[in-house]
């Protein structure tokens, strides 16, 4: 609806972004829902999609006028499924929060409400890994048309730039724990630590690249 009234994407400004993160996180949960049926998690997952949403209510502007390059579809459609992919890895961390919190108890004998309402530890590393793999593949299908697109839209790209080389590592990190996954046979604990720590180096690498360093496709 916002892209129809203001006549460009929703990612002009850090709080539309926020709105559209609300939107992946909540779109991601959908997903595996469906792949799983699992319902009993969303609480845990949809209360990070309020926390964005209600901070972009309160502060998003109504943006008429916009570099023209924020028009471009294409670039909407870059950085909404990148934004789609780390949604998918912002679940995973969520559901490998919710396994190491389950193992812990498990291995003290000590079931709390948690324990109650959460489903069995093999089934919360599924739905971590196959978020995961949600993940991966939206920020792939990102980095496509990131490769395709920006070279002509943008005079100063260039392949070293900060947000690119982030994306980059992150979209290996994953790759290479989906990998290793599958045909290394790795499961458990083993697994879920892998991608807690590919998820904090995420967070580290999009800080870095987002408020640190300088990058060509900065619009705010």
């Amino acid at each position: 609806m916002r892209t129809l009234e203001f006549q460009h994407p929703p990612i002009t400004s850090k709080f539309e972004i926020f709105s559209i993160l609300a939107f992946a996180i909540g779109f991601s949960f959908f997903l595996l829902e469906l792949i799983s049926e699992v319902h009993k998690t969303g609480v845990f997952v949809i209360g990070i999609s309020v926390f964005f949403q209600v901070l972009s209510t309160i502060f998003i502007l109504d943006n008429y006028e916009v570099k023209e390059v924020l028009r471009n579809n294409l670039l909407g459609l870059h950085v909404i499924s990148a934004l789609l992919g780390y949604a998918g890895f912002t679940v995973s961390a969520v559901y490998g929060i919710l396994f190491t919190i389950m193992y812990k108890q498990i291995k003290r004998n000590k079931f709390g409400k948690i324990f109650v309402q959460l489903p069995s530890l093999e089934l919360l590393e599924k739905l971590s890994f196959y978020s995961v793999i949600i993940g991966f593949l939206l920020l792939t299908f990102a980095i496509s048309i990131g490769i395709i697109w920006l070279p002509q839209a943008f005079s100063d790209f260039t392949y070293l730039d900060p947000k690119l080389i982030s994306t980059t590592i992150v979209w290996l990190i994953f790759g290479t724990g989906i990998l290793t996954k599958l045909v290394g046979n790795w499961y458990g604990k083993k697994v879920i630590k892998f991608f807690l720590i590919g998820y904090a180096l995420t967070i580290l690498s999009m800080f870095l690249a987002n408020v640190i360093l300088p990058s060509f496709h900065s619009f705010y």
